[in-house]
């Protein structure tokens, strides 16, 4: 299954039908366009297109738009807090586009160091990848491939201000109740895992 999420709605790939969605077979790409369409224009929150080969659904999705990767952490330091940016209104997780021969590893660290003003993480494991599409002068996939990360020192966190990032902060997990009220739906998947 993938879940891809446009506007904070969900559109659904599987092999097999969900039920309880509104439900397309998947016959032809116009259908992805319908999908969107129903997303943007309908109360609805969800919909799900299916195919009994859910690769090639993911990859005749995947060519239909222009195709970006990024990376970033869900980062714990010593005290067992998480650290979060606020952005556009929202908590978010750092993150960010990985650069032409870049690996994803690299990107991970990278844009966590840069977003929040810290440095020495150590990368662990590779959490989940989450997508949503937007757009900017056309329709974009971005996958964002997220990375449990540990830190170990004690350096104010700088917020990266250009990147429109207004706080950077560590906080409990007792915390994410209320940041789920204030976040995106991948966002909730990614702290769905910790």
């Amino acid at each position: 299954m993938y879940k891809v999420f446009y506007n904070e709605k969900a559109l659904i790939l599987t092999e097999k039908p969900l039920g309880n969605l509104k439900t397309l077979k998947f016959n032809t790409e116009n259908q992805f366009d319908e999908a969107i369409d129903i997303l943007k224009n309908t109360s609805l929150n969800e919909i799900n297109i299916f195919h009994h080969n859910l690769e090639k659904l993911w990859n005749t999705f995947q060519a239909n738009f222009h195709y970006l990767e990024a990376a970033g952490g869900v980062v714990k330091n010593q005290n067992d807090e998480y650290l979060f940016i606020h952005r556009l209104g929202k908590w978010d997780l750092p993150k960010g586009k990985v650069e032409e021969g870049e690996t994803i590893e690299t990107a991970a660290v990278r844009e966590v160091e840069e977003e929040c003003g810290i440095n020495n993480l150590v990368l662990n494991e590779h959490l989940t990848t989450t997508y949503h599409i937007y757009f900017q002068d056309n329709l974009k996939l971005k996958a964002t491939y997220w990375y449990a990360m540990d830190y170990h020192g004690n350096e104010t966190l700088i917020p990266q201000l250009d990147e429109g990032i207004g706080i950077a902060e560590w906080k409990p997990k007792t915390d994410f109740p209320k940041i789920y009220t204030q976040t995106y739906e991948n966002i909730k998947i990614v702290l769905d895992l910790i």
